[in-house]
């Protein structure tokens, strides 16, 4: 089948499988603070790393909402790696709060406090990226209207990982257990993991 986006058959896909056909996808579990010093914490599900020299990541916002809106205001933010032991806080803290609770609080996750931004990270996380804001975006359609999504990109500037996570000298994902997203109500895990040399060039 083919279709456009704005001409879906909504009989045959009642969801947009969009989502699920761009999967699986980290999840980009951001903690922030608001210019009242309430902590907020909430899972996005377009989010990525976009380079590594200097160290970039990006997520995305279906509109302002407070991770963005925090990030854009003071300038920082916080990643915190979702492996499956922190699996159920990830998605309580998805829970649609108002502006001003704190997720940590309303769904008691312990937080700890980072070294270099002010936003506290995720006590339990596996791993944590302490980021300094370097640009919001608001992306355009084709015909230059503004889409409803706000692009926050930062640059990382504090690494935690939990050494229980590091073997042989590197963070290991079979001991992480990484949670993915995958679309619709959609969650998953990695069961099987292997290693897949790239091929050198021969004259």
């Amino acid at each position: 089948m083919f279709y456009t986006p704005e001409n879906r058959d909504h009989d045959l896909l009642p969801h947009d499988p969009l989502k699920a056909i761009i999967a699986p996808r980290p999840i980009g579990w951001i903690s922030s603070l608001n210019m009242d010093g309430v902590a907020n914490l909430a899972p996005y599900s377009f989010f990525n790393a976009i380079g590594s020299n200097p160290p970039l990541l990006m997520f995305s916002s279906e509109g302002h909402k407070d991770s963005s809106r925090n990030a854009m205001e003071m300038r920082e933010f916080v990643f915190n790696y979702v492996g499956q032991a922190v699996e159920a806080e990830m998605n309580a803290s998805s829970v649609p709060a108002p502006a001003g609770v704190s997720e940590f609080d309303h769904c008691g996750i312990e937080r700890a406090q980072s070294e270099i931004v002010s936003p506290p990270r995720v006590a339990r996380a596996a791993a944590a990226l302490e980021c300094k804001t370097t640009e919001i975006i608001e992306p355009v359609d084709i015909n230059g209207n503004k889409a409803s999504v706000v692009l926050v990109l930062g640059q990382v500037v504090g690494v935690h990982i939990n050494e229980n996570f590091i073997q042989e000298g590197r963070f290991d994902v079979n001991i992480a257990k990484p949670v993915s997203r995958l679309g619709y109500l959609d969650f998953g895990h990695t069961s099987e993991i292997h290693e897949l040399p790239r091929p050198r060039w021969q004259e």
